[in-house]
């Protein structure tokens, strides 16, 4: 049954958003991929349904279900939820909407026009939280690329947004690199959920340049779970400072670790591209 959608971006990372609120959607991993392919469907990073909030789930405005473009259901999606929150927002009028996910709660709060600020809750520090598959310290985990004696990736953080995330700190940011790189690690033994695999290269106390590999997605524009998590993980190594501006291909994120809460909060950009029908 085809459904109208909204496509959107945020910095770049750009979604197909399917209102699920009266009727329900649950397509099959080939739907999806029918969906996001970009040749012969809508073509998006995510697939993405608004759906009513969960009975048995905290209160909230709504519940947003994330697909990635290989078909494969996903906890979050930090750039989607600001997408999702502007037309929440736009849709009732106000100004803060609750968002419940497969990753947790979120709040996401208007920032100004067509940018919206997300509360993107604590981050998952401990190796059972990301998770790892045995206990390693979350600031530099025991994983490298290449060569033992000199390997081209080493040591990288690993963080949980709500989503398994490991940064390595490099000035490598190549397309072939980061494929390579990324595919590699993304399915590695180590994180039984796979992981999203950030490419951060440190500018400044304040700046970093960032690629990431998504799992399930591959190289993207923007990964908005990957801004937090490349922040946290640089400052956590005393690298940058607790609030960072994040230069992603697509845009720029505001990425604040707050002191007095331990909550990361994401500040940028929402597109809306235009709308259609899905093909199924």
């Amino acid at each position: 049954m085809s459904r109208p959608y909204v496509r959107m971006n945020g910095a770049g990372n750009d979604f197909v958003v399917v209102n699920a609120l009266e009727t329900p959607f649950a397509p099959t991993a080939a739907e999806v991929r029918a969906i996001a392919g970009r040749d012969a469907g809508q073509g998006c990073d995510q697939l993405i349904a608004i759906e009513p909030p969960r009975p048995d789930g905290p209160r909230a405005d709504a519940f947003m279900r994330v697909w990635n473009a290989d078909g494969g259901q996903v906890e979050t999606c930090g750039n989607a939820l600001r997408c999702v929150g502007w037309l929440l927002m736009e849709s009732t009028g106000k100004d803060s909407v609750v968002i419940d996910t497969l990753g947790g709660q979120t709040t996401a709060t208007r920032a100004g026009h067509r940018r919206v600020r997300v509360d993107m809750g604590a981050p998952g520090l401990d190796w059972t939280q990301v998770p790892l598959a045995e206990e390693m310290d979350t600031r530099g985990i025991e994983l490298q690329v290449g060569p033992i004696d000199a390997p081209l990736l080493h040591t990288p953080g690993a963080v949980s947004m709500g989503n398994p995330h490991v940064v390595f700190f490099t000035d490598r940011q190549d397309d072939a690199f980061v494929r390579g790189s990324g595919s590699l690690v993304e399915h590695h033994p180590l994180f039984p959920q796979g992981v999203n695999v950030g490419f951060a290269n440190v500018l400044a106390p304040d700046r970093i340049r960032l690629r990431v590999w998504e799992r399930g997605a591959g190289l993207t524009k923007a990964c908005g779970t990957g801004a937090c998590a490349a922040l946290v993980a640089a400052a956590r190594r005393g690298l940058t400072g607790r609030q960072a501006v994040i230069e992603a291909d697509g845009g720029e994120l505001v990425i604040d670790w707050d002191e007095a809460t331990g909550h990361v909060f994401m500040t940028g950009p929402v597109e809306v591209e235009g709308t259609g029908v899905t093909p199924v």
